[in-house]
């Protein structure tokens, strides 16, 4: 199966960045060129138009980043318009920063609860996710869904632990429905 574009070009970038020890300097221009591209809809019109050639794109590219980002990112950006994969620049960029987190130890999870946490409760939460992980930060993104009744959803990547009040409520009507008493039949 072949590599996504994203894996691709970010294990390029990122291998890179580690060799050279300027992981730190890549992850801060990924994000903030992550954050040009999303906040501007005519720059990105412009980048995947299929009727604007290349070394337009290109001459683009050089306007609004050279100076503003390492050589090693204009390069990959520069790849990305020439191998016509600049529509994927956010998915390779969002990879890049994904790498430099784990190769920091950084920790990215999602908390949603029923009610707002206070600022304890978020401190058990981080104290509770450093102590069970390998992680030794987390970024965290705390919001509030009132339909879990009690209790939290917390996601980090693909591992969901959920300790709401729905799902465990959910789960006994489960069990309950598979609990058939026959009729004339005594309860021991």
């Amino acid at each position: 199966m072949a590599k996504l574009v994203e894996n691709v070009y970010g294990d390029a970038l990122f291998e890179l960045a580690i060799e050279q020890g300027i992981q730190d300097q890549i992850f801060e221009e990924c994000k903030a060129v992550a954050e040009v591209l999303a906040s501007n809809d005519d720059l990105l019109r412009i980048m995947n138009h299929p009727k604007i050639v290349k070394d337009e794109k290109l001459q683009v590219v050089e306007n609004v980043f050279k100076g503003r980002v390492s050589n090693q990112l204009m390069g990959l950006l520069t790849m990305l318009v020439q191998k016509d994969h600049f529509k994927e620049t956010g998915k390779v960029l969002d990879y890049i920063v994904n790498a430099i987190k784990e190769y920091k130890h950084i920790g990215t999870a999602s908390v949603v609860s029923a009610v707002e946490l206070t600022s304890d409760q978020k401190n058990q939460v981080v104290g509770k996710l450093l102590e069970t992980t390998s992680y030794e930060e987390f970024e965290i993104d705390y919001s509030v869904d009132p339909e879990l009744i009690g209790g939290m959803v917390i996601r980090i990547k693909d591992r969901v632990v959920d300790s709401s009040i729905k799902t465990k409520i959910a789960e006994v009507t489960k069990e309950l429905s598979k609990i058939q008493l026959k009729v004339g039949e005594s309860a021991p």
